[in-house]
C-alpha cells in the first residue's frame, strides 16, 4: 500500500494537481483504505497550524514585501553599487550582497529572487553582462533567503522536529555566508575571465550620502537577529518587530508605500502565507498516514537489520532531496520525510541541527532545479524569458553549491560552530 500511495501522490503532481490536495488526496485513501475514521481528519489539521513558531512565517513575509516594495531594498543596492560597482564583477557582487542582505530578512527565496531580481538584471545587462548569466546569478544567490536567517523551511523544520529554532537559526548563519562567499568568488573570477565591464566609481561624497540614507535599512537584519539571540523576543515577535520597523521605514523615512499600496502587499502576503500553511496541513494527512502504517518505524528497523552506516544514509538522503527538490518546494520536503528520519538520526548518531543545514542546502538547489524550481519561474517571470534559457544559466551554480553542500556535509563544524558558541 506504501507503495501506492507514493505512486498516487506523484501521478497527482505530473499531472499539476496542488501539492497540499496531492498530499491529502493520496494519504486520505490509504487512511480509508485502512479503516482510519477521517473524520478526525480536519481536526488534526487545524492543531497542525495552531502554533505559535508558525506565525513567524507571515511576519517575516510581510516584513519582505514591504522590504520590496517600500524603497528599503533599493536603498540597500545603491549603497552596494556605490562601494564596490566599480571593481571587476563588482555588479554581480552587489547581487549576490543584496541577496544575502535581503535574506536576513525575508527568510524566502523567491521573494529575495523576485525583489533583487527587478532591480538588479536590468541594470548587470545594461554594464555588459550576458543576460543569460545574470539570470541565473539572481536565481542562485536568492537561495540565500532560505539558509541565512530567519529562515522559513528552518521555522518548519523546528516545529517538526521539536528543536529551538534560535538554535538553527545560528547553525544557518556561518555556511550562509560560506555559501555567500564562494557566489562573490566565483562571480569575480568570471567576470575577469568574461571582461565584463564596470561601473563608473563613484565619489566618496556620494558614497557617504547613500550609506547614509541606507543607515535604516541595514539595521533591519541586526535588529531581528539580535532580538532572537539576545533572548529579548521569540522568531515569532522579531517576525512582528520587523513588520512594524519595515513599515516605519517604508511610509516615514522613504516614502514608497502610500495607503493605496495596502492592498497589493496584503494580498502577496496572504497568497504566500496561504500556500505555506495549506501545504503543512496536507503533509500532516500525510504524515499520519506514514505513522499509522508504522512507516518510520519499518525503515528504521531495515536500518538497524542492515550495514548501514552515517555516510551511506546521507548520501541517500541528498539524492532524495535533490529528487524531491526537482518536485517539490522546501516545505513539503521537509513535513514529508523529517518524521521518517528523525528516529534514524538518533539510531546512526547525526545531529539534528546539522542535519537542518544539510536538509536546507538541498532545499536551496531544488529552489534552481527545473522541472518545479520555484526560482527559475520567479526569474523567468521577471524577465519574460523562457523557462529554458534561466535553466542554462544557473547550471553552473549548480554544480558550485554542490561543491559547498559536500562542504558541509563533510566539516560539521561549520554549521555547529556558532550554535556551540552561544550556548556557552
Amino acid at each position: 500500500m506504501e507503495w501506492i500511495v507514493f505512486i498516487l501522490f506523484f501521478l497527482l503532481l505530473l499531472l499539476r494537481v496542488p501539492v497540499a490536495i496531492a498530499l491529502v488526496f493520496s494519504a486520505s485513501l490509504a487512511l480509508l483504505d485502512s479503516g482510519f475514521n477521517l473524520d478526525v481528519l480536519p481536526q488534526k489539521m487545524f492543531s497542525a497550524l495552531n502554533m505559535a513558531t508558525l506565525m513567524a512565517i507571515p511576519g517575516f513575509i510581510l516584513a519582505g514585501v514591504l522590504m520590496s516594495r517600500g524603497g528599503i531594498s533599493k536603498a540597500l543596492i545603491d549603497t552596494l553599487r556605490a562601494w564596490v560597482g566599480h571593481y571587476s564583477g563588482g555588479l554581480s557582487v552587489v547581487t549576490i550582497l543584496a541577496c544575502a542582505v535581503f535574506a536576513a530578512i525575508s527568510g524566502s527565496s523567491p521573494a529575495t529572487a523576485a525583489a533583487i531580481g527587478a532591480i538588479m538584471i536590468p541594470g548587470m545587462v545594461a554594464a555588459g553582462y550576458s543576460k543569460r548569466y545574470s539570470m541565473g546569478l539572481v536565481a542562485a544567490a536568492g537561495t540565500l533567503g532560505i539558509l541565512i536567517p530567519p529562515s522559513i523551511p528552518l521555522i518548519v523544520y523546528g516545529t517538526v522536529a521539536e528543536e529551538s529554532i534560535g538554535k538553527l537559526f545560528m547553525a544557518g548563519f556561518v555556511p550562509g555566508l560560506f555559501l555567500t562567499l564562494v557566489l562573490v568568488i566565483a562571480a569575480i573570477i568570471y567576470a575577469k575571465v568574461k571582461n565584463f565591464g564596470r561601473l563608473p566609481k563613484a565619489s566618496w561624497e556620494e558614497r557617504i550620502k547613500l550609506s547614509i540614507r541606507a543607515l535604516p535599512a541595514a539595521f533591519l537584519p541586526f535588529l531581528i537577529l539580535g532580538t532572537i539571540y539576545m533572548g529579548v523576543a521569540t522568531p515569532t515577535e522579531a517576525s512582528v518587530v520587523a513588520c512594524v520597523y519595515s513599515l516605519i521605514m517604508a511610509v516615514f523615512v522613504y516614502r514608497q508605500i502610500s495607503w493605496k499600496d495596502t492592498q497589493a502587499i496584503l494580498r502577496e502576503t496572504v497568497n504566500t502565507s496561504a500556500m505555506i500553511f495549506f501545504i503543512i496541513a496536507g503533509a500532516t494527512v500525510f504524515g499520519l498516514y506514514l505513522t499509522n502504517a508504522q512507516v518510520p518505524q519499518d525503515i528504521a528497523a531495515w536500518i538497524m537489520e542492515g550495514d548501514v552506516n552515517k555516510w551511506t544514509f546521507l548520501i541517500a538522503c541528498n539524492i532524495l532531496f535533490f529528487i524531491m527538490g526537482m518536485f517539490l518546494e522546501p516545505t513539503s520536503i521537509i513535513l514529508i520525510t523529517l518524521p521518517i528520519f528523525l528516529p534514524i538520526l538518533q539510531l546512526l548518531g547525526i545531529d539534528v541541527i546539522h542535519f537542518a543545514i544539510i536538509m536546507t542546502v538541498n532545499m536551496e538547489l531544488g529552489m534552481i532545479t527545473p522541472p518545479v524550481g520555484l526560482n527559475l519561474f520567479v526569474v523567468s517571470g521577471i524577465t519574460r524569458e523562457k523557462l529554458e534559457e534561466v535553466v542554462k544559466g544557473v547550471m553552473p551554480f549548480i554544480a558550485l553549491m554542490v561543491l559547498v553542500l559536500v562542504i558541509i556535509i563533510i566539516w560539521p563544524s561549520l554549521s555547529l560552530w556558532l550554535p556551540v558558541q552561544m550556548a556557552n
